[in-house]
């Protein structure tokens, strides 16, 4: 999904939200090295990116070319800040309504609202698409994200204990959490 270039001023900040291009696959690896190593609440480690150009140029291609995906990228005052993006799970009649999102930034760009303000232009353009249902699951110990979806309107509905297991032996949960996006049909039921 294409959604037009967005521009506007955050806490002192220009911000630019866009599509990703084929032209950011390399950006985007690099981003994933370093922000896998920033903190402990990623899926992976930065040992295990692993993507190719191509397979990173396939991936932005893909995304752009689904009306049930959206990569949206972030930039402040010019500079790459991360990333966030929706999938919907599939579309089998019975779970086409509920959709994915991510989103990940660099640390030094955290903390002003931009993970907010990229997070409500996901919501937006997943009510647009006719999502129902937007899902995540956040690291258990990442108060802030908890925090920040939490405000959001969305509430937490299960825990996988021991989701993720780390080199040094610990683990930490994954907390499943939903948000009911509240569509109204051409009929005006929801």
């Amino acid at each position: 999904m294409i959604r037009a270039e967005e521009h506007f001023a955050l806490a002192g900040h220009e911000i630019v939200l866009r599509c990703a291009e084929e032209a950011d696959a390399g950006r985007m690896i690099d981003y994933l090295k370093t922000v896998t190593g920033e903190t402990p609440f990623l899926m992976r480690d930065p040992d295990e990116v692993h993507i190719t150009l191509e397979e990173e140029r396939g991936f932005i291609r893909a995304r752009n070319a689904s009306e049930d995906a959206l990569l949206l990228l972030a930039f402040v005052d010019g500079a790459f800040a991360g990333n966030c993006s929706f999938e919907g799970l599939s579309a089998s009649r019975r779970v086409k309504h509920r959709a994915e999102l991510g989103i990940a930034l660099f640390q030094k760009y955290t903390g002003f609202g931009l993970g907010r303000a990229m997070l409500e232009r996901l919501l937006e353009a997943m009510r647009e698409r006719g999502f129902r249902q937007a899902e995540l699951t956040v690291t258990a110990g990442n108060a802030p994200a908890c925090h920040l979806y939490e405000r959001l309107g969305f509430r937490i509905c299960g825990r996988i204990p021991e989701a993720y297991r780390y080199g040094d032996g610990s683990s930490r949960d994954a907390i499943c959490m939903v948000l009911p996006l509240n569509v109204v049909t051409g009929d005006g039921s929801r």
